[in-house]
């Protein structure tokens, strides 16, 4: 079975966490593309939800699909948030950033009761680190930030570069919040705990892809099948 069907099963187990007159939260990414779409629908066949997106293309998906939107502003906190991830450990602490949405995707997954991560099996790993840490940071000051942020993951057992993410027109890529991405190939982070505290108190960085006791519960769609995994 491919990977896009993969993350069409745990998109389709998610809804099953979606009940009548929720205000959710709709993250970024493929595996979201999937839910956006059967969530739209179910919507369509009657299911009242309101949602707040991440993202702007997540925003474009969903009024395509014709799901009632909000902000966060209007809302003040959200019942679910359903989002994917780039890499998911066995206490559920994720890296996500993959697709730039991190900063907004951190703020939503904050001001909801449950967030539910959705996946294909290959995203599960048994120590964070194989995909690059995307940190958000602001344009001024990228060498001194980008050495900071270096010397942080040094000093946490994590060594390795901050490369600065381009985009398709070969200047660095503008997340929807205007900041630019450093990707931080580390391999292996044996602390993200104590690395997060480190990245948090960079002045530079404005957000870090490291979701610690954020996630309630995990769906990952593998060749055995979907499964479901509980944080504690």
């Amino acid at each position: 079975m491919d990977l896009e069907a993969l993350k069409r099963q745990a998109a389709a187990r998610a809804l099953d966490c979606i009940e009548p007159g929720m205000r959710l939260g709709l993250g970024t990414g493929s595996t979201v593309r999937h839910l956006v779409e059967l969530l739209g629908a179910r919507v369509r066949s009657g299911l009242a939800v309101v949602a707040v997106p991440t993202s702007e293309a997540t925003r474009a998906q969903a009024e395509q699909e014709r799901i009632p939107l909000s902000t966060l502003d209007d809302l003040a906190a959200l019942d679910l948030t359903i989002d994917g991830a780039d890499e998911i450990a066995p206490d559920l602490t994720l890296i996500k950033g993959g697709g730039g949405a991190l900063l907004h995707e951190k703020i939503v997954a904050a001001a909801s009761a449950r967030m539910v991560v959705i996946a294909d099996e290959t995203k599960w790993v048994p120590v964070l680190g194989r995909f690059p840490l995307p940190i958000e940071v602001v344009p001024f000051g990228l060498t001194v930030t980008r050495a900071a942020v270096e010397a942080a993951a040094r000093d946490c057992g994590a060594p390795g570069p901050a490369r600065l993410r381009m985009g398709k027109d070969g200047h660095p890529l503008v997340t929807d919040g205007g900041h630019w991405l450093l990707d931080a190939v580390l391999k292996r982070i044996p602390d993200p705990g104590r690395l997060a505290t480190r990245l948090n108190a960079i002045p530079g960085v404005v957000e870090h892809g490291l979701f610690i006791g954020m996630a309630n519960t995990a769906i990952l769609a593998g060749s055995g099948g979907v499964q479901v995994f509980e944080r504690g």
